[in-house]
């Protein structure tokens, strides 16, 4: 019988469990994560407004496996011998056929003073941090920004900053105090955004000029205190800091002894199979992929990717070849609270288009993809 072990509880490992069962894998397949829980990160935008709260993010998984015949081992991947199909999760080894590493990214928490600022976009404890203080605010300057992996560009998560920021303006109108609040957007990047498009980034920064939010844009950040983002050129004044910084791989992977990227990911083809690693593949933000430079760090790309490589997967075990290329492809609803603009990219064509309704399409979303688990 041959053994898949899927490292990880994300986006990327349901997918290719799905996957694996859709393509007709009967035999064993193994979940390794600490919980057995899909979170889903994209609502977190609404738990300001109060729409979400943790248990509508929170999405066990025990049906789900029971259903799809998973093994679950609930511990976190320590390591990983490739060369003799091991990792190591809880101080136990498990064997493999063939592997999938979805276990995600992690956020480079270096800048001094970081402690400062709520990270919201790595989960529920920073994200209420910063909901519970926006609250607790009668009046006061927010400030909103990202960066990116300065050994890897493209492994940065924008968009959610963008809908932190729309979302709290429009909740602030609807509450009838913005006139007491003063909102700013800061990026090391002159015109941030710039995967979504060019188009998309002049929508962006003209939608922050409509809603009176300031910006502060092209200076290396230095520092944060309690009250400001230090950069290169100025001190910028803050209240309630939200930042998301640039992403890396997972902590583990530094003890796998496979092909990482300067920015600190599995380097992968457009197989999703792991350089120099025949029985290896990665899927969604522990990866580094080749594509345009545009290539999105999202759950969209991590649900392509995974079923790219639990096909692969199923050739390798077949003692055949990957062949199948996972699509590049950035689509995404930024929200607004009352309204959305959508944005997709491939490499034919681009657009962005904005209406209210795809607020509401974006929450019929959630729903429709959180069915298979719930």
């Amino acid at each position: 019988m041959k053994h898949v072990v899927i490292a990880g509880a994300g986006f990327a490992a349901c997918t290719a469990v799905k996957t694996l069962r859709k393509q007709g894998y009967r035999d064993r397949i193994t979940l390794v994560a600490p919980r057995a829980e899909l979170f889903y990160y994209p609502s977190l935008i609404w738990v300001p407004a109060g729409r979400r709260d943790y248990h509508d993010l929170v999405v066990p998984l025990d049906s789900f496996l029971r259903a799809n015949d998973v093994e679950f081992v609930p511990a976190a991947i320590e390591s990983a011998d490739p060369a003799n199909k091991t990792v190591v999760a809880g101080g136990e080894a498990i064997g493999y056929d063939a592997l999938i590493i979805a276990t995600g990214g992690r956020y480079i928490r270096k800048l001094p003073g970081i402690e400062h600022a709520c990270v919201t976009c790595a989960g529920w404890d920073d994200t209420k941090r910063f909901s519970d203080r926006l609250a607790q605010m009668d009046q006061g300057r927010i400030a909103f920004g990202f960066a990116s992996n300065p050994n890897e560009p493209s492994a940065m998560r924008g968009g959610p900053v963008f809908e932190f920021m729309f979302g709290v303006d429009t909740l602030l109108r609807q509450q009838g105090r913005r006139n007491q609040f003063e909102l700013l957007f800061f990026s090391p990047a002159p015109r941030p955004g710039q995967r979504l498009g060019e188009k998309a980034v002049d929508r962006l920064l003209g939608e922050m000029s409509k809603r009176s939010i300031k910006t502060h844009l092209g200076a290396r950040m230095k520092q944060f205190s309690q009250d400001s983002i230090i950069t290169e050129k100025e001190t910028i004044k803050a209240d309630l800091i939200l930042f998301v910084p640039g992403m890396t791989g997972p902590q583990w992977a530094a003890h796998s002894a496979m092909t990482l990227t300067e920015g600190g990911f599995f380097k992968a083809d457009e197989y999703c199979q792991v350089e120099g690693q025949e029985h290896v593949f990665v899927a969604g933000d522990a990866g580094s992929f080749p594509g345009p430079d545009w290539k999105p760090k999202q759950a969209h790309m991590a649900d392509l990717q995974a079923e790219a490589a639990a096909k692969n997967v199923l050739q390798v075990l077949n003692h055949a070849k990957p062949q199948h290329a996972f699509k590049t492809e950035l689509i995404c609803i930024v929200d607004t609270l009352n309204s959305g603009s959508l944005v997709y990219r491939s490499d034919k064509f681009s657009f962005m288009m904005k209406m209210p309704p795809l607020h509401w399409a974006k929450r019929f979303f959630e729903r429709h993809y959180l069915r298979a688990y719930r």
